[in-house]
């Protein structure tokens, strides 16, 4: 590796607090260089391994495989940290750099021929080498990675793909700034009066705040924040204002100009169509799901296509609700979008005697994060312990040593909470360091995770504590389930590690984690209101708990058509024309008028910059699951059952990746589901439908 005085050593020799990087002593500048040296040290990395004389083993070839790139893992731990949470022109201007470069740098490895013999040799005699599990499982990825990479492609064909994933990769890169510019770009500045009519005073906090970092004082902001937007189009009594800040939302990169993505998205289904091709498979989808549970398209689809059915007949029964209070108010317009989540919200309050403005003063950003502590203390034994002063890459960001029942330290994990326009919307969580128990060769042994949540919560106004929606609270148990994945991780072997899953598999822990939120002992203790401390009172607990399912044929149609369209980019033959193709589907399943898809095409991150194309289904597959698992609990009686909490810790959240994902849901649950606990969850069915009893 190139030497340290080439580069800031501050990238890879992390020595703050247990390992952690010292984030204060990077600057943006400093990444280019240490992204040459690094990626130029794995590539001699490799070269070593494939020209190694010795006859291939484990050890020698996947156990070196596994270590190589530490350098290279550290830097790009912090550049994709820093491009996803606290970008700038900087960053921005090196992630389309970097981009292309990575995966030229990639391809290189997986066509590498020498080493593709060493790992193929193994995968052919995988059976007489007396692996364990986990090995067999990390041989297994690893052969089939090289497979992917066209490692058994002629030279002209991998030549040819190289260049198309190089390409892919910039036009993702490209698609996410395209995204990230419209957000920041739009913004509607309002003033005090009627402009404000309906809006509840933390809205109006929030966006006073969101106005002030845009130079507005004494003014109020709507921005394209999904913390902003999503309780204005709730609030607002101004019409004309919700269907002005609706229509900016759902036209982020469809706006023309630079950062209008549709020219991306056509490219991008043209170039992963010629990839599938090139290595066998009939479409891209085909080769997505090639290494899923679900396996082929028509599986996914058959599952989206019975929920759609009963989604979109509830949504049907939902837009008469909201057509009859129109007409009760006297105004005389049809449903659209705009008015749905504005008047599902009055529906709400009368239907269940309760608002989300009523509800939300019990749902304080900091006892809710108490809340995702305690849950995990009750389910694993672990707890968490703020550090203050660690400096983290922005001032927001909090750190937390996660400890075991024996005081060891199981992991570190760090909070970014709260919305800012240098920061792509959304939530997620991903690490800066993944557990494992190999030997590096710098002479660590493991390592300890090192796991981060990113969300987009409101920041309140100095001195008030930040309130948050139910849907907020449960994007924050959600994500937390995630990094519990990452942090309870007990494997030997980095590339299976935590959420080193299958992409139908890996929403299972974090959609699980969900169901917490609302059992009625964690409410009661963590729901209670900011300025009298006084628990939700047992009647508001009720009626929360009985209006679970409210607007469930709504969210269920928003999140399957996105899905459906997903699917059909990723299994016709050619896309000519994406927005047309979008229409076309959209027609096909019958889209009500008043509802769009969750991600319409040109903001649809997930697939087109995110890493789930073709498996955005993947959620709902997940909540099959997620639903089965906490009804095994429920079946218990006790939410908090210990034998349940151990089988879900070791078969689940502990095993990553080193367990097929069919056996290790059996392993926790002795068998695996059916949709039926799913459909009762998102309140689509009853128990007595899907069984024909009435019992």
């Amino acid at each position: 590796m190139a030497s340290p005085h080439d580069f800031n050593p501050a990238l890879v020799n992390w020595d703050a607090l247990h390992g952690l990087p010292r984030f204060d002593a990077v600057d943006d500048g400093d990444f280019s260089a240490a992204f040459d040296a690094a990626l130029a040290a794995h590539e001699q990395e490799i070269d070593e391994i494939a020209g190694n004389s010795d006859a291939p083993t484990f050890d020698n070839t996947v156990v070196a495989l596994e270590i190589a790139g530490d350098a290279l893992s550290r830097v790009s731990a912090l550049f994709w940290n820093k491009a996803g949470a606290h970008t700038n022109e900087v960053i921005q201007a090196l992630e389309r750099e970097i981009s292309p470069k990575m995966s030229r740098h990639y391809s290189k490895i997986g066509m590498n021929a020498a080493l593709f013999s060493r790992i193929d040799a193994l995968w052919e005699t995988r059976e007489s080498l007396g692996l364990t599990l986990e090995q067999t499982r990390v041989l297994e990825r690893h052969w089939k990675g090289f497979v992917k990479s066209g490692a058994k492609l002629e030279k002209p064909e991998q030549e040819k793909l190289a260049a198309i994933n190089e390409k892919l990769a910039g036009l993702g890169t490209q698609f996410g700034q395209n995204v990230l510019a419209d957000e920041k770009a739009w913004a509607l500045i309002l003033s005090e009066g009627a402009e404000l009519d309906g809006l509840p005073e933390f809205l109006r906090d929030a966006m006073a705040a969101a106005a002030r970092e845009r130079g507005e004082e004494s003014k109020y902001a709507v921005t394209l924040s999904r913390s902003i937007i999503e309780p204005f189009l709730t609030f607002s009594e101004r019409r004309d204002l919700r269907e002005q800040a609706f229509k900016a939302w759902v036209a982020r990169g469809a706006n023309g100009g630079e950062t209008d993505n549709r020219a991306v998205i056509k490219e991008t289904l043209a170039l992963r169509h010629q990839v599938a091709k090139l290595l066998g498979y009939a479409n891209f989808a085909e080769l997505k799901l090639d290494n899923t549970m679900a396996k082929t398209a028509d599986a996914v689809n058959g599952l989206l296509k019975a929920v759609w059915a009963r989604a979109v007949k509830r949504a049907g029964e939902e837009e008469v609700d909201i057509a009859t209070l129109i007409a009760e108010e006297g105004r005389n317009h049809e449903v659209m979008p705009w008015d749905w989540r504005h008047y599902a919200e009055k529906i709400r309050a009368r239907k269940f005697d309760f608002s989300e403005a009523e509800l939300k003063p019990y749902l304080q950003l900091e006892k809710i994060i108490d809340a995702c502590f305690d849950v995990a203390g009750r389910l694993f034994g672990i707890r968490a312990v703020e550090k203050k002063g660690v400096a983290a890459y922005h001032p927001d960001v909090r750190v937390f040593e996660i400890r075991d029942r024996d005081d060891r330290l199981v992991a570190l994990f760090l909070g970014d909470y709260f919305a800012r326009s240098s920061k792509r919307s959304g939530a997620w969580m991903s690490s800066l360091q993944s557990q494992h128990k190999l030997q590096l060769k710098n002479g660590r042994r493991g390592e300890l995770p090192i796991i981060y949540n990113v969300c987009n919560f409101a920041k309140p106004a100095e001195g008030k504590p930040a309130l948050l929606s139910l849907d907020d609270a449960r994007t924050l148990f959600h994500e937390f389930g995630h990094a519990l994945h990452g942090m309870l991780s007990n494997v030997t072997y980095p590339s299976v590690s935590g959420t080193g899953v299958s992409r139908d598999f890996v929403e299972l822990p974090s959609q699980l984690y969900e169901h917490w939120l609302t059992v009625p002992a964690i409410l009661k203790k963590y729901a209670v209101h900011f300025e009298t401390g006084e628990p939700m009172p047992q009647v508001l607990l009720d009626k929360v708990l009985a209006a679970r399912t409210f607007n469930a044929g709504f969210n269920t149609v928003e999140f399957t058509s996105s899905a459906l369209v997903d699917m059909a980019f990723h299994t016709r033959q050619a896309v000519d024309d994406p927005m047309a193709v979008q229409a076309e589907v959209l027609a096909e399943i019958g889209m009500p008028k008043s509802i769009v898809m969750r991600h319409a095409t040109p903001h649809f991150q997930h697939v087109f910059s995110g890493g789930y194309s073709a498996g955005y289904y993947s959620y709902m597959w997940s909540e099959v699951l997620d639903a089965d698992a906490f009804a095994a609990f429920e079946e218990t009686g006790d939410a908090f059952n210990g034998e349940m909490a151990k089988k879900l810790k070791e078969n689940i959240y502990s095993t990553g990746g080193s367990v097929d994902p069919e056996d290790a849901y059996k392993g926790f649950r002795g068998k695996l589901p059916r949709p039926d606990a799913m459909l009762v969850k998102k309140g689509l069915a009853t128990f007595e439908e899907l069984t024909g009893s009435d019992a």
